[in-house]
């Protein structure tokens, strides 16, 4: 199922002027501490390290400016003194020279493990990703809105956790500061504290709500950032690249790229003037409180209500304290934007899957094989069923055919019986027990299932084999009995390196197959499962001629005598080798029976023989 993307117009777009309440504002906080606790889990010592750091960090600024109000008082009182001894000017510039060493080298240890934790801490969350989504049922791949989730939640949240984390720390450094900063401007005039504290408060605001907006946004045209995703995959692999350059599609593809570029600029755009147009106009507010206690600091000088060395300390003090307010709600804005972009993490690592019940390894009957009986199924969201009123046996050793147009269910049918899907009603067993008692893994084993879409794996030959049974991946005496078994092995050979030869052309020296060649992989592929005693093939020769599929099949009948073969074919020269045929339209099974009895009964089956043979003539 492709995913849907809704059309520009039939979306809500963000609204520029929604305000965030205080409750939203806190709310949404409850991700930090489980972004602080993923960070402190992913590497214990570069957490601790972090915090110790920090916390120097915090304390040393407002000591360089203490000890620069020293170095201006001793200057003064060696001047009146009439030049003399200079010793504890000397002693005060190397104390703060020592001072700014200690916090360069905190700067310095702060970004060395932050860069630390970034790498792995992104490896972390990426695995994270990939660990859920290998928990996933096939109904979540096929949902165009699970899909924004999953874009949301790559493209950002595998950065968004150390962000969080880092400007915690930064809060708690500035936080630290302020302190320390505040303590000694008490000394001067407790309101000078207040005027520091709220002269940063309206910037904030503004950084708050516009943080809201950017994320409304964010969510709001994943389905857009997607199909952007998607035509770059189209413009530039090499599997798209032979019917973009043959049918011309590469220039409207491009402008449609550039159309949603553009579509999103403009909504950047927006956001942006309004972001920086309010910050600017509401900084000056911060910028106005600073002069006007830069003017009140020197008048207090003046009138000799504190010494030059104060006035020192007070105007650098009130100066980075400024700095540190504005960093701490910069780091509070940046904190709740980090934590609603966690929010597209979390919320994908908690899709609910179904718990699977079934824990059985075998059936009580194991000579009645597979059973479908009156089963039917509607995929999520569609209005017409796929399958209607199955009814169906196979017993061991024993091959059915299924035939019937594109659309008609045959796939369905085997997307139900791998248990993919379960069906809407009715119910599939296997040697007398219903598919959902059966331990997922188990069952699976059971079967040896080719799709039409089979995987093209960018990895080695024996690789490319040893994929249909994990157990066996790197088992080359297995890949060659497969291949053989599988009718490749005779191509296989002729290969640079055999086995070992690097397929597709992702990677250097990799070699590409012919449409045939890949096929016959993929069949080795199902005969790697020797415990398989249900063989699915589904349309796996569409790509050979009609007498190398006739060879492989009479070949793979010999070798699947003793289980069941279901067989998906457009051939009927393949067909009518199977024990018995079932013609599917519209989801319903409307004839049953052997390659004779169809033609005998002069229905669907006979009319689409007759119109295949035809073609032979």
């Amino acid at each position: 199922m492709t995913p849907k993307v809704l059309p520009t117009s039939a979306r809500v777009a963000p609204a520029s002027g929604e305000s965030i309440t205080l409750q939203g504002f806190f709310g949404i906080f409850r991700y930090s501490r489980r972004a602080i606790e993923l960070v402190w889990s992913t590497n214990r010592r570069l957490t601790l390290a972090l915090a110790v750091l920090t916390l120097i960090a915090g304390v040393l600024p407002a000591s360089v400016a203490y000890v620069g109000s020293l170095i201006v008082d001793a200057v003064v009182t060696a001047i009146r003194a009439g030049g003399g001894d200079a010793r504890h000017v000397v002693e005060f510039v190397a104390l703060e020279g020592a001072l700014v060493a200690a916090i360069a080298a905190a700067q310095r240890g702060l970004s060395l493990c932050q860069s630390l934790l970034r790498a792995q801490l992104g490896q972390r969350v990426n695995v994270m990703i990939l660990e859920k989504a290998l928990t996933l049922n096939l109904s979540h791949f096929e949902d165009s809105e699970f899909y924004d989730k999953l874009t949301r939640a790559r493209r950002e949240a595998s950065t968004r956790p150390l962000s969080l984390v880092t400007r915690t720390f930064g809060l708690v450094q500035n936080a630290i500061s302020l302190v320390s900063y505040g303590a000694l401007l008490s000394h001067f005039s407790p309101w000078a504290v207040v005027v520091l504290l709220l002269a940063g408060l309206p910037a904030f605001i503004a950084e708050a709500k516009f943080s809201g907006d950017a994320f409304r946004l964010f969510r709001w045209r994943s389905p857009e950032t997607r199909m952007q995703i998607y035509l770059e995959t189209v413009l530039a692999r090499e599997d798209h690249a032979k019917e973009v350059k043959l049918y011309g599609l590469g220039p409207r593809l491009l402008e449609r790229y550039r159309d949603i570029f553009r579509r999103l600029y403009k909504e950047d755009r927006a956001l942006t003037i309004r972001r920086d147009a309010w910050g600017f106009g509401l900084g000056l507010v911060a910028t106005l409180a600073l002069y006007a206690a830069y003017a009140w600091i020197a008048v207090s000088t003046v009138l000799r209500a504190i010494t030059l060395g104060q006035m020192t300390m007070y105007l650098a003090l009130f100066r980075q304290g400024q700095a540190a307010v504005s960093a701490m709600l910069s780091a509070v804005g940046g904190m709740y934007e980090d934590n609603l972009y966690l929010s597209t993490l979390y919320e994908y690592l908690e899709t609910d899957v179904p718990a699977q019940a079934g824990a059985a390894l075998h059936g009580p009957h194991p000579e009645d094989g597979i059973r479908f009986e009156d089963v039917s199924f509607t995929y999520p969201e569609a209005e017409e069923p796929a399958l209607e009123h199955i009814t169906l046996h196979l017993t061991p050793g024993t091959s059915v055919a299924l035939v019937g147009e594109n659309g008609s269910g045959k796939t369905t049918l085997i997307k139900l019986l791998t248990r993919l899907y379960a069906p809407t009603s009715g119910r599939i067993l296997l040697d007398g027990r219903d598919l959902a008692e059966w331990d997922e893994q188990a069952l699976r084993e059971r079967i040896g299932v080719i799709f039409q879409d089979f995987t093209r794996y960018q990895m080695l030959v024996g690789e490319n084999v040893g994929a249909g049974d994990e157990r066996y991946f790197e088992d080359e005496p297995r890949w060659r009995e497969a291949a053989a078994k599988g009718m490749a092995s005779e191509f296989i050979d002729t290969l640079p390196a055999g086995y070992q030869t690097q397929l597709g052309k992702w990677f250097k020296d990799g070699r590409e197959l012919s449409g045939g060649q890949w096929q016959k992989i993929a069949l080795a592929r199902a005969f790697m499962r020797t415990r398989a005693d249900i063989l699915v093939l589904d349309e796996p020769t569409a790509a050979m001629d009609a007498q190398a599929e006739a060879d492989i099949f009479e070949h793979f009948r010999q070798l699947a005598k003793e289980r069941i073969t279901i067989l998906i074919s457009h051939r009927f020269s393949t067909v009518r080798m199977a024990d018995q045929i079932a013609v599917l339209d519209r989801g319903r099974i409307i004839e049953r029976g052997s390659h004779e009895e169809l033609m005998q009964l002069n229905g669907r089956y006979a009319h689409l023989f007759a119109l295949q043979a035809r073609g032979y003539r």
